[in-house]
C-alpha cells in the first residue's frame, strides 16, 4: 500500500548552534519578513500528517511560531548540541506515526513534492530512509542528508549510535538501507548557513 500523508510526520530541524551565523538562532531569522522556520513548516505542512520542531532554544518562540500548524516543539536528549543525528532522535521518539521526514530549518524553498517522491522511492525500494541527491547543470551531484524519510522503527538503533558519540547523519544511513532519490533542480535545497547567505536569499523570490 502506499505510504499516505497521515503516515508521516514532518520535523523541523531547528535545534543546532548557528554557529556559522554567530551563535544567533538559525530558524528565527527573517526571510521576506517570517522566520525561516515559518517557511518550511508551511512547506511541510501539505506533505504531513502531523508536525514538530526540533528546538534546543527559544523553546516558547518555536511553540507560538508552529500553533498555526499544530507542531509540537522537542528537544534533544543529549547534551551540547550534537547535531541533527540528535534531533532526528527526538523526533523519531516523538513522532506517532510510521514515517519521519525531516527538513533543516534553513531551506525555505523545498519541493512540494519532496515528501511523495522520497515515500515512493523508499516504498518501491524496501528500504529503511530515503534521501536527497541534486545534480548539477555540469552533471554534478550533490548529497542533502537532512532532507529524508526515516521509518520510526529505526529509533533504537539510532539511539545506540549517538550514545557510542558517533554524530554523523551518512554514517548512521550506511547502517541501514538507504535510497537516494534525484532531484534535477538543487534550488529548493538552497539552505542560508550564513547572515550573507540570508541576505542573498532576500534579494532572491525563490525557484516558483
Amino acid at each position: 500500500m502506499q505510504i499516505t500523508r497521515e503516515q508521516i510526520t514532518g520535523l523541523v530541524l531547528a535545534g543546532g548552534r548557528g554557529t556559522r551565523m554567530g551563535g544567533v538562532d538559525k530558524g528565527l531569522q527573517t526571510l521576506h519578513g517570517e522566520p525561516l522556520a515559518a517557511h518550511v513548516l508551511r512547506r511541510l505542512a501539505p506533505q504531513t500528517g502531523t508536525l514538530l520542531i526540533s528546538a534546543n532554544r527559544h523553546s516558547d518562540t518555536y511553540a507560538a511560531l508552529g500553533a498555526a500548524y499544530r507542531a509540537t516543539v522537542v528537544a534533544d536528549t543529549l547534551p551540547g548540541f550534537p547535531g541533527p543525528l540528535a534531533g532526528m532522535l527526538a523526533g523519531l521518539r516523538a513522532a506517532g506515526t510510521a514515517y519521519l521526514l525531516t527538513a533543516p530549518c534553513d531551506s525555505p524553498w523545498l519541493p512540494a513534492d519532496l515528501a511523495a517522491r522520497l515515500a515512493h522511492a523508499l516504498q518501491a525500494n524496501q528500504a529503511d530512509i530515503a534521501t536527497v541527491t541534486t545534480v548539477d547543470a555540469r552533471g554534478e551531484a550533490s548529497l542533502h542528508p537532512v532532507f529524508a524519510l526515516l521509518r520510526t522503527a529505526l529509533a533504537d538503533d539510532l539511539a545506540a549510535f549517538l550514545a557510542n558519540h558517533e554524530r554523523k547523519v551518512r554514517a548512521w544511513y550506511a547502517r541501514h538501507k538507504t535510497v537516494e532519490v534525484v532531484f534535477a533542480d538543487e534550488r529548493p535545497f538552497y539552505n542560508a548557513n550564513s547572515l550573507q547567505e540570508l541576505a542573498d536569499l532576500e534579494r532572491d523570490r525563490g525557484p516558483g
